[in-house]
C-alpha cells in the first residue's frame, strides 16, 4: 500500500509538471556542427568549439527529443529523491511525457535569439527564487552598438556568465558568446546543449604542447574573428577555474592566449589590446552557494596536500550554484582597455584593478573581514556596502553549520575582497 502510494504522489508530480528544470539553459540539443559552411562551402575552422548557428538550432533540437539518455536524465534531476522509488522496467514509460513537456517549452523555437528568449524566462525565475536582489551598473557608458570582450571574476560555473548575459539582455546589448571548458562536457548531449546557448568550447584536455598550442591559437583566433567579423561580444574568466579562496586575480596566461591571433607584423600589441575591447566585469554575490563545497577542498590541500575531485562534483557545484541562496547580486562593467597597455601582465594589473575597484562589498564581506582578522582590523577608506538581504546571525548560522577546521576557509571565501581592496588602495596586488 505505501509503494502504491509513493507511485500514486509521483504520477501527480509528473502531471503538475510545467517547466524544465531551472537549468535549462544548460540542457538543450543534440546534434553536430557541420564541417562545411553552407553559404561558402569553405572548411570551417571552428566547427569543433563555436556555438551553435540559427540553421542549426531545429536539428539539435529535434536530436535532443530523440536522446534517451538525455531525456532520463532529465526525469532522474526533476524528480529529485523520487526517482530512488522508480522501478527500472517503469523508467522508460515516463520519457513520452518527458518528450512531452520539453517538445511544449521549445515549440516556436527556431533560432538563437528565440532559444535566449526561453532561458530568459528560467533566469527571471531564478533570479526572484535564489537571489535578494539583482542590480547592475556601468552598462550605461558602453556603446550596445560595438561587440566587446568581457573578462570577468570568477566565482560561480554556470551563474557568472548568466547574470553577465542577463544584465546585457535587460540594458538591450546583444549577449555574450561564452567560453567553456571542455572538461565540464562530459556527455556529448551536454556539449551540445552548452552550444546552443552561445557557448563555444575551450579545449583543456588536450595533450601534448604541440595539441595545446594549435588549441590556443584556434581559439584566440575564434574570438578575434567573433568580435571582428562576426561582432559578436564574448565572455570569458579572467582565470582558468573559480576563485575558491575569494582571490580575483587575472592570469596573464589568459592575456597571452588572445594575443596569439595578433599578426606581429602589422599590429603592436597595445593596438591588438584596443581592437578586442576588453571591458572588465566585477560580479558579486552577497552569498556563495558553494562556499561550503569550496571550503572543504581547501582544507583538503591545505591538510593532505591534494585534493581529488569526485566524478559528479563539477556538475554538483553547476547544480548549487544555480540554485542555492546568493543573497544579493551586484554586476559592475568597468571602461574598455586602452592601447597603452604593452604587456600581459599590465593587461592583467588593469583587469584587476577594474573589478576589484568595481566589486561591491556586502556586510558579510565586512562581517567575515572582521571575524578573521579582528574587530579593530584596518577597513578601505570610504568604505560603502551594499544594502544586505543576509543577516548578519543567518551567516553565523551558515558557517557554523560547517566543520569547525573548514570554517576559516569558508571565512576567507568573503573576507578576501575586502583585502583585495586594501591592497589595491596601497598599490600592491600581492596575492592575499
Amino acid at each position: 500500500m505505501a509503494r502504491e502510494l509513493r507511485l500514486w504522489r509521483l504520477w501527480i508530480r509528473i502531471a503538475r509538471w510545467p517547466y524544465v528544470p531551472d537549468d535549462s539553459h544548460r540542457e538543450f540539443g543534440y546534434g553536430v556542427a557541420p564541417e562545411k559552411h553552407e553559404i561558402t562551402g569553405l572548411t570551417d575552422p571552428f566547427a569543433e568549439i563555436r556555438p551553435y548557428r540559427d540553421d542549426e538550432v531545429a536539428g539539435v533540437l529535434s536530436g535532443l527529443l530523440r536522446s534517451t539518455e538525455f531525456l532520463d536524465t532529465l526525469a532522474t534531476y526533476r524528480l529529485g529523491n523520487l526517482a530512488a522509488f522508480i522501478p527500472r522496467q517503469i523508467r522508460p514509460l515516463l520519457r513520452p511525457i518527458v518528450r512531452f513537456l520539453l517538445s511544449r517549452e521549445v515549440r516556436g523555437v527556431s533560432d538563437v535569439r528565440s532559444m535566449q528568449l526561453v532561458i530568459e524566462r528560467y533566469m527571471t525565475r531564478m533570479i526572484e527564487a535564489a537571489t535578494g536582489g539583482f542590480s547592475v551598473s556601468g552598462l550605461e557608458a558602453l556603446d550596445s552598438a560595438r561587440p566587446y570582450l568581457f573578462m570577468s571574476n570568477h566565482r560561480d560555473i554556470a551563474m557568472d556568465p548568466a547574470f553577465t548575459n542577463y544584465a546585457l539582455h535587460g540594458s538591450g546589448h546583444e549577449t555574450a558568446r561564452i567560453a567553456i571548458g571542455d572538461n565540464l562536457l562530459t556527455k556529448p548531449w551536454v556539449s551540445d546543449l552548452m552550444r546552443l546557448n552561445k557557448s563555444f568550447i575551450v579545449k583543456r584536455s588536450v595533450s601534448g604542447p604541440r595539441e595545446l598550442l594549435a588549441a590556443s591559437k584556434n581559439l584566440s583566433n575564434y574570438i578575434q574573428h567573433s568580435l571582428l567579423v562576426e561582432r559578436s561580444p564574448i565572455w570569458i574568466a579572467q582565470r582558468e577555474g573559480r576563485a575558491k579562496d575569494g582571490v580575483d586575480r587575472t592570469e596573464p596566461v589568459i592575456i597571452k592566449m588572445l594575443s596569439m591571433s595578433r599578426d606581429k607584423r602589422e599590429q603592436e600589441f597595445g593596438e591588438h589590446i584596443r581592437s578586442l575591447g576588453i571591458v572588465p566585469v566585477a560580479i558579486s554575490y552577497e552569498l556563495d552557494p558553494c562556499d561550503a563545497m569550496k571550503a572543504r577542498e581547501m582544507y583538503q590541500k591545505a591538510s593532505e596536500g591534494r585534493y581529488e575531485k569526485g566524478e559528479q562534483e563539477d556538475v554538483a557545484s553547476i547544480a548549487q550554484g544555480i540554485a542555492g541562496k546568493k543573497g544579493r547580486v551586484h554586476v559592475t562593467f568597468g571602461t574598455p582597455l586602452g592601447g597603452d597597455l604593452q604587456t600581459p601582465e599590465a593587461v592583467a594589473r588593469e583587469v584587476d584593478r577594474q573589478i576589484i575597484t568595481g566589486y561591491c562589498l556586502h556586510p558579510t564581506n565586512l562581517h567575515a573581514y572582521r571575524l578573521l582578522h579582528g574587530a579593530d582590523a584596518p577597513v578601505p577608506k570610504d568604505l560603502y556596502l551594499e544594502e544586505g538581504d543576509c543577516s548578519l546571525a543567518e551567516f553565523d548560522a551558515r558557517i557554523n553549520a560547517m566543520p569547525e577546521a573548514h570554517r576559516p576557509y569558508a571565512l576567507g571565501i568573503y573576507a578576501n575582497a575586502v583585502v583585495s581592496k586594501l591592497a589595491l588602495a596601497e598599490r600592491s596586488l600581492v596575492p592575499c
